[in-house]
């Protein structure tokens, strides 16, 4: 029996910048259903492998797909196709500060013309109800919202395609421990409802833990583990301890920056 492909299955990804080395030879698999955490410091390659899988910036070599296919060979337009299934919610919300909260909201919706202005506003209202958040947020401005509705915001244009795939970039990150716990429950419940894929990049060890079903960590560009999220605070590797438990002693060093 052959089995499926993974949803997303990356095989020996490099990247280099000059002489740095930010990703030497990641391969990952991501199962269909399945919320997949990533982790590590600062500089460990976290944002640069999610910009790859995203498009936006092109590996030195190796593969990345999407349902077996991939998206760095194929054709400019398959590769829009594939990528159009996809759903980010930025680290700092990423709103357009000079558009209401609905246009935000259906932003890709109406740029790809899948939905007419008029019903676009009405049908972000419903968009924003499955975040939480009052339709009538949807006349505000993003400068009239507090840092957790511009999170909900973020999450509800995220989702308005109804996606194949989800990346979540630092999603608590600004948040009180409280708004950041109900961030995550609303992450779960879209992804859930949604039966997306999604993928999440945080230093928020109680956060991983409540989003993810499995979980990797990133040093010096390497996959250094891999295994369920729920193992994180007691996963018996030193790099991944010392890292949730915020050690300053153990495998991991400090660089000088240059």
């Amino acid at each position: 029996m052959t089995l499926p492909h993974p949803k997303i299955r990356i095989r020996n990804l490099h990247k280099s910048f000059g002489a740095k080395t930010v990703l030497d030879g990641i391969s990952l698999d991501v199962a269909q259903g399945t919320s997949f955490v990533i982790i590590g410091g600062s500089g460990s390659g976290k944002s640069v492998l999610l910009r790859c899988m995203l498009g936006l910036m092109a590996p030195d070599s190796g593969t990345i797909e999407i349902d077996g296919e991939d998206i760095l060979t194929t054709s400019a337009r398959r590769r829009e196709e594939l990528c159009g299934s996809i759903g980010m919610l930025f680290q700092n919300g990423a709103l357009f500060d000079s558009l209401p909260v609905w246009e935000n909201v259906t932003f890709g919706l109406l740029a790809r013309k899948l939905v007419s202005r008029r019903d676009a506003r009405v049908q972000a209202g419903s968009i924003l109800a499955q975040v939480g958040l009052d339709p009538s947020v949807g006349e505000l401005y993003p400068a009239e919202l507090s840092g957790g509705m511009q999170k909900r915001v973020g999450l509800a244009r995220a989702i308005a395609a109804q996606p194949d795939i989800l990346f979540f970039d630092e999603p608590t990150t600004g948040l009180d421990p409280i708004m950041g716990a109900v961030i995550d429950g609303l992450i779960v419940d879209c992804v859930k409802k949604l039966g997306s894929t999604a993928i999440a990049i945080t230093h928020d060890m109680a956060s991983a833990q409540r989003i993810g079903d499995e979980a990797a960590m990133l040093y010096k560009g390497q996959l250094v583990w891999q295994g369920p999220a729920a193992s994180l605070m007691d996963s018996g590797n030193a790099y991944v301890d010392q890292f949730t438990h915020g050690r300053r002693e153990g495998p991991i060093t400090m660089e000088l920056r240059r």
